[in-house]
């Protein structure tokens, strides 16, 4: 699962991508309508910054702002650069692997396939969608109307 740090993260990066081009956005206006604790946003926008991917002025006028265009960033890159990977396990990880404690060995962990497998198409996936694309909210989930 992604950390609550992550999905933060990708919902301040999406209200920026919302207003690209049109000056800075002020941390308190991220804050309120992302549902996001101001002093953990100010974390995550410090660590986006560093990254590349936000920049900000202080002062009066100040804010944050994508650094880049919204069409330069995927979901892929956004989520690696916060979690480290996009594995689930970190034997299947492409730029953090590790070997798993208490497992058999890598070669003949069925486990590992999958996750692998599981780790490429994720990254299919979200290396194709980019800040710019739209993305429709769906419906709540209604675990009354869940067959299995």
């Amino acid at each position: 699962m992604l950390s609550q740090k992550t999905r933060y993260a990708i919902r301040a990066m999406q209200h920026l991508a919302d207003h690209y081009g049109k000056g800075p956005v002020q941390l308190a206006e991220i804050a309120e309508r992302q549902n996001i604790p101001a002093k953990f946003l100010t974390v995550i926008l410090s660590e986006l910054t560093r990254f590349g991917l936000v920049a900000s002025q202080r002062g009066r006028e100040g804010g944050y702002w994508l650094a880049i265009a919204p069409v330069d960033i995927t979901y892929g890159d956004l989520i690696r650069h916060m979690r480290g990977s996009l594995a689930l396990v970190p034997c299947a990880s492409r730029y953090a692997h590790e070997k798993c404690k208490n497992c058999v060995e890598e070669g003949e962990c069925r486990t590992r396939a999958l996750m692998l497998d599981v780790r490429d198409r994720t990254a299919q996936i979200l290396d194709q969608v980019r800040l710019s694309d739209p993305i429709a909210p769906v419906p709540p989930f209604d675990a009354d109307a869940a067959t299995g």
